[in-house]
C-alpha cells in the first residue's frame, strides 16, 4: 500500500454526517435556546429539547381571550378587533301562499311534534352583515365597473406591443448592418470591440441632485407626493376579477327560502267523446320520464262525462265537492327533457268479462251507424246501467294513450300564431306518431321533429296549443305494469312493430297545453288548499299537481306537506288454488284490527 503524503496525514477523515451527529449528541438543545438561557456550564444538567419535536400551533381564540388588547393598540386596532356593529339579526314574517295554513293546530299535537312543526311557521331570522362587501368573498369588480374605472386612463403601450414603422425600422436595420460590418474583423469580447461599443453608445441622463445632502424626511415626503400624483382612486379595483370557477372564497348571500317549483305547464281538458255513449268514462293524466323510468307526477283525475252519464252513478257516488270538479291542472317539471310523456289513462265501471271483451263495442260500432245498430246499442246501455247499479264504486282499466310533450312544445313554439291546433292520431300504421295541424294553411305540415338541447326543453315561452287526440290504445290485460308502459313509450319515439299490434279505440279528446301563469286564479295546492287570489269559491278550480322529481332537488323543505301516495303495483295469486278475477284493493289507515278502527283520511 502506498504511503500517505505528509500533508494528507493531517486531514481528518470524519465525514459531515458524523460531525452533525456528534454535535447533536453533545448539544441536545437549540444553540439559540442555550444562548437565551445564558448556559455557560455543563449543559447535561438542563432539560434537553429534541430538535425534531413538533410544536403545536398557537390557539388564536385562547390567546385573544387570555391577552386582551390594550386601550391604545395603535392605528391598526380596527384591523385586529371584530367590529361590534357588523352583524344584525332581522326577523321577517314568513309568507303563506294559501288562504289557510296547512299546519295543524298546535293544541292537537305532542310537544316534540309541535317543536318540529314550528320550523314551518316561525318567522325567518335573517342575518345581515354590514361589512360583508369588504371581505374576500365579495367581488365588486364586475365588467361594467371595470370599464367605468378605465375611462380616462392613459393606454399603456410596451415596446413588444408596438408594430415597427416601415421607414424607421429599415433605418435601424441599415445602421445595425453598418456597425456589424465595421466590427466583423474584430474578435467578439476583445478590448477593441468594447472600445467600439462605448464610442457608439449614448450616455444616460444625469440624475439631478444626486450628491446633494437631503434629509430622510424630505425624501419620504417627495416619494409620497410622487405616489399620489396622477394616482387612480381605486387602484386595486383595476385588477381583473378572479375566475368564478376557482374563487379563493365564496360567501354568497342566500335568498330567503321558498317553495320549489320547476317549469310549470298548464293542461286544460276540454272534451272527451267516443263513437258510442253508453256508460261513464273516467280519465287521468300523469307525467312519465322514459329515460329515468320514473313517474314524475301524481295522477290528475278529471271527469268529462255528461249529466246523463253521471246520473247512472248517483246511488254510489256522493255529491261531488267543488275540489273534485277540476278540469285543468298545473304540472311542474324540474328536469324537462326529450323523454317526458304525458300519459292519459281511461277507466270504466267494473263489469264481467275480459278487458278486450268490454272494449269490443267501442271498436266495432260507429256513430254513423247508430240508427242501424239501435237495438244493439240499447242492449249495451241496459247492461251498462245494471253494472253501474251493482258495481258503480269500482273501476277497471279501459284504454290509454300518450303525448310526447317536447314535440308539442317545440312545434307550437315554432308556429307564427297565438294558438295552435294539433291533431294526434296514435292508430295510424306509420310506425310512429303523426302530429298534424288543422288550419287554413295549404298542405298539412308535419310536426314530427327531434330536437335536443336546453332551448328545446323550455316550457316557459312556447305558444299555447290545442291538441286533439283521435285514437287510444286498448288496455291489455297482461300489460298493466309501469314496466310495460315504459316499453310502449320508448317504442313511440321510433318506428316499431309493437304499437302496430295494438288495436286502437276511436275517440276524440281535446286538451289545451300552455305555460302556466305566475299567479293563476282559483288554484288549489296538492293538499286542496286555496291559493291566494281566490275570489269566488264556487268557480271550478285548477289543481296544482305534486311533482315527483326524476332526480334529487337540493332545496330546503319549507312547506308543510302531509301527503302519502299509495299506488298498488301488482297482486300475485299464482300459489292460490282456483281462479281469481275482479280483485279490488282497499287501502286504509288503521289504529286497530277492528273494522271500526279505520282512521278518516281527508
Amino acid at each position: 500500500m502506498a504511503e500517505r503524503r505528509a500533508f494528507a496525514q493531517k486531514i481528518s477523515r470524519t465525514v459531515a454526517a458524523e460531525v452533525r451527529k456528534q454535535i447533536s449528541g453533545q448539544y441536545s438543545g437549540s444553540p439559540q435556546l442555550l444562548k437565551n438561557l445564558n448556559i455557560v456550564g455543563n449543559i447535561s444538567h438542563h432539560t434537553a429539547v429534541p430538535l425534531t419535536e413538533a410544536v403545536d400551533p398557537v390557539d388564536l381564540e385562547e390567546y385573544l381571550a387570555t391577552h386582551p388588547l390594550g386601550v391604545d393598540s395603535g392605528p391598526l386596532r380596527e384591523l385586529v378587533e371584530f367590529p361590534p356593529d357588523d352583524i344584525e339579526v332581522v326577523h321577517s314574517p314568513r309568507d303563506c301562499r294559501t288562504l289557510v295554513s296547512a299546519v295543524p293546530e298546535e293544541s292537537e299535537m305532542d310537544p316534540h311534534v309541535r317543536d318540529c312543526i314550528r320550523s314551518y311557521t316561525e318567522d325567518w331570522a335573517i342575518v345581515i352583515r354590514k361589512y360583508h362587501k369588504l371581505g374576500t368573498g365579495f367581488n365588486p369588480n364586475t365588467l361594467d365597473k371595470q370599464k367605468e374605472r378605465q375611462k380616462g386612463l392613459p393606454k399603456q403601450v410596451f415596446e413588444s406591443d408596438e408594430a415597427p414603422d416601415g421607414s424607421n425600422y429599415q433605418d435601424e436595420q441599415d445602421d445595425l448592418k453598418r456597425r456589424s460590418m465595421s466590427i466583423d474583423d474584430t474578435p467578439r469580447g476583445s478590448w477593441a470591440c468594447s472600445i467600439f461599443d462605448l464610442k457608439n453608445s449614448l450616455p444616460d441622463a444625469l440624475l439631478p441632485n444626486l450628491l446633494d445632502r437631503t434629509p430622510n424626511e424630505e425624501i419620504d415626503r417627495q416619494n409620497d407626493d410622487q405616489r399620489k400624483s396622477n394616482r387612480h382612486k381605486e387602484l386595486f379595483g383595476l385588477h381583473p376579477s378572479p375566475d368564478e370557477e376557482e374563487p379563493i372564497e365564496r360567501l354568497s348571500v342566500p335568498d330567503v327560502p321558498k317553495e320549489h317549483f320547476g317549469q310549470r305547464l298548464l293542461v286544460k281538458c276540454l272534451s272527451l267523446k267516443f263513437e258510442i255513449e253508453i256508460e261513464p268514462i273516467f280519465a287521468s293524466l300523469a307525467l312519465y320520464d322514459v329515460k329515468e323510468k320514473k313517474k314524475i307526477s301524481e295522477n290528475f283525475y278529471f271527469d268529462l262525462n255528461s249529466e246523463q252519464m253521471k246520473g247512472l252513478l248517483r246511488p254510489h257516488v256522493p255529491p261531488a265537492a267543488i275540489t273534485t270538479l277540476a278540469r285543468s291542472a298545473i304540472f311542474s317539471i324540474t328536469y324537462p327533457s326529450q323523454d317526458v310523456f304525458l300519459v292519459i289513462k281511461l277507466e270504466k265501471v267494473l263489469q264481467q268479462g275480459d278487458i278486450g271483451e268490454c272494449a269490443e263495442p267501442y271498436m266495432i260500432f260507429k256513430e254513423a251507424d247508430a240508427t242501424k245498430n239501435k237495438e244493439k246499442l240499447e242492449k249495451l246501455k241496459s247492461q251498462a246501467d245494471q253494472f253501474c247499479q251493482r258495481l258503480g264504486k269500482y273501476r277497471m282499466p279501459f284504454a290509454w294513450t300518450a303525448i310526447h310533450l317536447m314535440n308539442i312544445v317545440s312545434s307550437a313554439g315554432s308556429l307564427e300564431r297565438d294558438s295552435t291546433e294539433v291533431e294526434i292520431s296514435t292508430g295510424e300504421r306509420k310506425g310512429s306518431w303523426s302530429e298534424r295541424r288543422n288550419s287554413s294553411i295549404v298542405g298539412r305540415r308535419s310536426l314530427e321533429r327531434t330536437t335536443s338541447g336546453d332551448d328545446a326543453c323550455n316550457l316557459t315561452s312556447f305558444r299555447p296549443a290545442t291538441l286533439t287526440v283521435t285514437n287510444f290504445f286498448k288496455q291489455e290485460g297482461d300489460r298493466l305494469s309501469d314496466e310495460d308502459l315504459y316499453k310502449f313509450l320508448a317504442d313511440m319515439r321510433r318506428p316499431s312493430s309493437v304499437l302496430r299490434r295494438l288495436r286502437p279505440i276511436t275517440a276524440q279528446l281535446k286538451i289545451d297545453i300552455s305555460p302556466a301563469p305566475e299567479n293563476p286564479h282559483y288554484c288549489l295546492t296538492p293538499e286542496l288548499l286555496q291559493v291566494k287570489l281566490y275570489p269566488d269559491s264556487r268557480v271550478r278550480p285548477t289543481r296544482e299537481i305534486l311533482e315527483f322529481p326524476a332526480r334529487d332537488v337540493y332545496v330546503p323543505n319549507t312547506t308543510y306537506r302531509n301527503l302519502l301516495y299509495v299506488y298498488p303495483q301488482s297482486l300475485n295469486f299464482a300459489n292460490r288454488q282456483g281462479s281469481a278475477r275482479n280483485i279490488t284493493v282497499k287501502v286504509q289507515f288503521m289504529y286497530g284490527e277492528d273494522p271500526s278502527n279505520a282512521m278518516p283520511v281527508s
